[in-house]
């Protein structure tokens, strides 16, 4: 692949892995709740389902989501009420167990879980792959090994945002400190999640 191609597809690519989907608010949440370095391993969940997702995108298989609305809308329905459910979840913690104890509570195990779900319950991000990767594919070439490259780069740059909301997180425990400020910010992420869950329920075939 080409310098040139690359220099439009790394910028376009982060502003991707930057916009505030379910997956970067969760970040927030966990790391406002169980510590950054836990919120970041639990990353590892999103990029895994990202990497099934590019997979499927390189053998094309993600094609059959254009055509199926009963398979997009199953896959849409389960993920939208998953979210729903860890709104719910956050809406009801109770700040005053926000302690060291609590932040150990979770497992990475656990947080990768969630986050695999999330992700993987989005449809939207399984066609996004099928629609923005294969502008930089050049049909010429070898298409398997240029998935590989442009995939590769994608998963590297969303660790990077996975840091930068997982830092975002931390910041803001930092500044909701007392008990009524972090029922506030709770709250907050809660809402933002059951947003996004709205949204993914009205989302339709590209």
């Amino acid at each position: 692949m080409d310098l040139t191609t690359l220099a439009v597809f790394i910028p376009a690519c982060f502003a991707l892995n930057m916009a505030p989907g379910p997956n970067n608010l969760l970040s927030i949440s966990n790391a406002s709740r169980y510590g950054f370095v836990r919120a970041c391993s639990g990353g590892v969940g999103r990029l895994l389902a990202f990497a099934i997702m590019i997979a499927l995108a390189a053998v094309g298989l993600t094609a059959v989501l254009h055509t199926s609305e009963l398979l997009f809308l199953g896959i849409k329905l389960v993920g939208a009420g998953y979210l729903f459910f860890l709104a719910v979840q956050l809406w009801r913690a109770q700040p005053e167990t926000d302690s060291d104890a609590v932040m150990t509570s979770m497992s990475v195990a656990s947080l990768a879980r969630q986050e695999f779900l999330v992700a993987i319950g989005n449809p939207k991000a399984i066609l996004l792959f099928t629609a923005f990767l294969p502008q930089f594919v050049d049909r010429s070439g070898t298409v398997t090994q240029q998935f590989a490259v442009l995939g590769g780069l994608f998963l590297a740059l969303e660790c990077v945002a996975i840091g930068l909301y997982c830092y975002m997180g931390i910041y803001a425990r930092r500044l909701f400190a007392r008990p009524s400020g972090k029922r506030l910010f709770n709250r907050m992420c809660a809402g933002l999640l059951a947003s996004a869950a709205s949204f993914l329920l009205v989302a339709r075939r590209a």
